[in-house]
């Protein structure tokens, strides 16, 4: 028998030690964040800076709740959230099935029309949309932010590159037995997508918890504001609040964390069977 080739201990140090330097890379900014939420605001860019203040301000972490109204603009953002990740789950797995399950003229054609969609920018169609939905009385609703984000064609393939992975005589003997088409939707094909669903759940959460330029053009009311709006209102006429808004974005961080921590144990498989299949 041939030896197994292994990786030389030298070069195995050496990647580990790219993979550290990385990480750390990635991390500073978080860890700068936080050092920044603890401090006064003329202190926030002192240089040489200090990771860990003398005193820490955490009265920061009790003024951003009194400065702006933050608790109505958690409690905005956590309801469109929810209701956009549910909504994208459901269309973007039921659409998924049908391009990839179901035999029908023009899929193909419809499908490759629908996926080039994510290669045009928001920016593009970002003011008829908007004259659309003011047209529909939509402005200045939380219910524009949903329509707009309800439906996913990056969800849809995602979901079919998984789907196509499903082999079809399992449907075909679903069939036999005598379930309907969504039967077998519901019965067997969400039940084996668990990692692509998770990983379309922290897509959709992170990207509507995050966005700023959507709620900016259509929400204008204090009380209807996201919290990505409200992190802007620590922005004064002549000066910004810098301990304030790391404090605030601390907060705004730690959901974001908890899905990310929550789901992550099917986020690489879910990339492996529904990203490299094509």
């Amino acid at each position: 028998m041939k030896p197994q080739n292994r990786q030389h201990p030298i070069g195995q140090i050496v990647c580990y030690i790219l993979l550290i330097f990385l990480a750390l890379i990635t991390v500073i900014p978080f860890l700068w964040m936080l050092s920044a939420s603890l401090k006064l605001n003329k202190d926030v860019f002192t240089w040489p800076m200090k990771w860990i203040p003398e005193v820490p301000q955490w009265k920061n972490y009790l003024d951003i709740w009194t400065k702006v109204p933050m608790l109505v603009f958690i409690k905005n953002t956590v309801f469109l959230t929810v209701v956009v990740t549910i909504l994208q789950l459901f269309t973007s797995s039921f659409a998924a099935y049908a391009f990839s399950k179901l035999r029908f003229r023009g899929r193909s054609f419809l499908f490759l029309g629908y996926i080039a969609t994510i290669a045009m920018p928001w920016q593009v169609y970002m003011v008829p949309q908007f004259i659309m939905l003011s047209g529909m009385g939509l402005n200045d609703h939380l219910s524009a932010m949903i329509c707009l984000q309800a439906f996913s064609a990056f969800g849809v393939f995602l979901m079919k590159q998984f789907y196509d992975s499903v082999p079809y005589d399992l449907c075909e003997a679903a069939r036999i037995d005598g379930l309907s088409e969504y039967g077998i939707w519901w019965r067997i094909m969400l039940p084996l997508s668990k990692p692509s669903l998770a990983t379309l759940t922290i897509f959709t959460f992170v990207n509507t918890w995050n966005d700023f330029l959507g709620p900016q053009l259509y929400l204008h009311t204090q009380n209807k504001k996201t919290l990505q709006l409200g992190l802007r209102m620590f922005i004064g006429q002549y000066s910004s609040e810098y301990g304030l808004i790391m404090a605030a974005s601390v907060v705004a961080l730690i959901p974001v964390l908890v899905v990310f921590l929550a789901l992550q144990k099917y986020f690489v498989q879910g990339i492996a069977t529904s990203g490299m299949k094509g």
